[in-house]
């Protein structure tokens, strides 16, 4: 039996991901021309006949049930295809679902895929769909990643129709930061498509097979960085246009008309934003043939981020406003309360008033009622007026002092140490190129200190240099009095509170906008500004973090409370 190895994941992070998409594509590619052809319809055949082993090295002879590891479950065949298979399986120790890449060891590709997955894995960026395990085990190498119920493939999404302009911007914001990290610690993608783009319930965007999928299929660059960089202007020009950039079909979208050659998103569909299509045209033609006539080809996604830095902040729609119904007056018709009125026409018998009382007997009696009753009136009125006049005095004084304090005091003071509720939190990266566990954030609002939001993982307690710090933004609902800020944290931290300006209209989005006010370190660090502090968005800004037993650094907050 061959030795069992795992990459170095993070067990604690949330699972899920869709596998990859039964599509094929051909087996190597060679810069951007090539980078254009394998996302065409008849990649399969391509890749069948281009693949050194395919014909050589025969599936593994797996079912649905068939366990890995005594672990891993499948359950359901996705793709198979050139000695390799995807499986959606069950984590049976963890209990919850994964997805599996399945090889035999023998296969050519087998050590590139295990080096792809175990460099995925220690990026451990969120951004991209984690990689959680890489194993060799007897005959099979397995790469198991998280598996994304709640998720939707871009290819999905534009079978509706294009995106919105915010959509988006937020896609190639998110995917362009994401793979300039990614590059930055030598990983690239080169499989980057509609299919390996996903967006979640949350609206947050995420990548799959980074560097499994190239491996998987054998594909290298010369030029990683241009091919990945244009990968993400053809994503943008599909997102704009519903259209994919080159002849042929590819992804169930449309390919340009034959012979036009490379034409702008906004003339291909109208209403498209026009800084959006130059950014597209200026990664599609990063090779400098077809350059915007006013802007520079980016030729990496570092260069597209700082160009998307450079325009202007395209901000999320307006909340549609629904008129409400015109009211309906309410018309009651004539009849007794609790019963329908009659029918038009119908005649209801009206009923006789008693007779009156007309003998003697009868009117003694009322004149006799009605002067007991008069009596009875009296007697109290005089009772009354002489309980209040013992307690006249006194009551004069209190109704004389609580007069005086009304109108000299003024309106009351706010109640210091009342609870302040938070309507809404974010995570918060100073460089913008990272997003910090997004979906836990609401875990430091919750009233619960068993759960935490926390940051990725850093090379030093000062994450490794490359920041000041990360946060998370508080949102009160309206600019309010604040007293003092309780932090729980997970293992002794170093933080900071920033408030922005009172009169801050919406959310700042630089650090700059943010006033420190106070400062302090330990797991429960109470933060009290010196002065009267009002504002609407508070900033937690983490600055030193606690070593992990893996030796790297992470902070962990697991509650927030914010009183008056």
């Amino acid at each position: 039996m061959a030795e069992r190895s795992t990459a170095a994941v993070d067990v604690a992070d949330t699972s899920g991901e869709q596998s990859l998409a039964a599509e094929a594509d051909q087996s190597t590619a060679d810069g951007v021309a090539n980078n254009r052809e394998r996302d065409t319809d008849s990649d399969e055949a391509q890749e069948s006949a281009g693949t050194e082993v395919s014909g050589k090295v025969s599936p593994p002879e797996l079912h649905s049930g068939h366990k890995l590891a005594g672990r891993y479950r499948l359950e359901e065949c996705v793709t198979r295809l050139d000695g390799f298979s995807s499986w959606r399986a069950v984590d049976e120790k963890l209990r919850r679902a994964v997805g599996v890449h399945v090889l035999p060891a023998e296969h050519t590709r087998a050590r590139s895929v295990l080096a792809a997955a175990r460099s995925s894995a220690l990026l451990g960026d969120p951004r991209f769909v984690q990689v959680l395990d890489a194993v060799e085990d007897d005959d099979l190498v397995y790469v198991v990643h998280e598996w994304l119920p709640d998720a939707t493939e871009l290819t999905a999404l534009l079978a509706a129709g294009p995106l919105e302009v915010y959509d988006a911007y937020q896609m190639v914001s998110q995917v362009a930061s994401a793979m300039a990290a990614a590059h930055r610690e030598g990983l690239a993608h080169l499989r980057l498509n509609p299919n390996a783009v996903l967006r979640t319930s949350t609206g947050q965007w995420r990548i799959r097979g980074l560097a499994v999928n190239a491996a998987l299929r054998g594909i290298s660059s010369d030029t990683p960085q241009r091919t990945d960089t244009e990968a993400i202007g053809a994503l943008l020009y599909a997102a704009l246009t519903q259209r994919w950039p080159y002849e042929n079909d590819a992804h169930g979208l449309s390919g340009l008309p034959k012979d036009l050659g490379l034409i702008p998103p906004d003339q291909v569909r109208a209403g498209v934003h026009r800084g959006l299509s130059e950014l597209t045209m200026r990664a599609l033609a990063n090779d400098g043939a077809t350059a915007s006539r006013h802007e520079s080809p980016c030729t990496t996604p570092e260069e597209l981020v700082k160009a998307i830095g450079e325009m202007p902040r395209i901000r999320p729609p307006e909340p549609a406003f629904t008129t409400p119904p015109e009211y309906q007056h309410t018309t009651y018709q004539q009849g007794t309360y609790g019963r329908p009125a009659p029918h038009p026409g119908v005649t209801q018998a009206v009923p006789a008033p008693p007779p009156p009382l007309q003998s003697r007997t009868g009117k003694a009696l009322k004149w006799g009622v009605s002067a007991l009753l008069i009596a009875a009136l009296g007697l109290g009125s005089w009772q009354l007026a002489d309980a209040l006049m013992d307690r006249g005095g006194k009551a004069d004084d209190q109704n004389r002092t609580q007069t005086t304090d009304s109108d000299d005091k003024g309106p009351k003071k706010p109640v210091s140490g009342k609870p302040i509720a938070i309507s809404g939190a974010r995570d918060f990266d100073p460089l913008g190129d990272q997003s910090e566990k997004p979906s836990e954030i609401g875990n430091v609002y919750d009233d619960s200190t068993a759960t935490y939001w926390q940051t990725d993982y850093y090379l030093s307690s000062d994450f490794g240099r490359l920041k000041s710090g990360v946060g998370v933004i508080l949102d009160l609902g309206k600019a309010q009095r604040v007293g003092k800020v309780t932090v729980t944290f997970v293992g002794e931290t170093s933080v900071e509170l920033r408030a922005a300006s009172a009169d801050a209209q919406s959310e700042p989005t630089s650090l700059d906008s943010y006033g420190k006010v106070a400062e302090g370190s330990g797991t429960t660090v109470v933060l009290k500004p010196d002065k009267t502090l009002k504002s609407r968005y508070l900033l937690v800004w983490l600055t030193d973090l606690p070593m992990q037993a893996n030796g790297q650094w992470r902070g962990r907050l697991a509650d927030i409370k914010v009183t008056s």
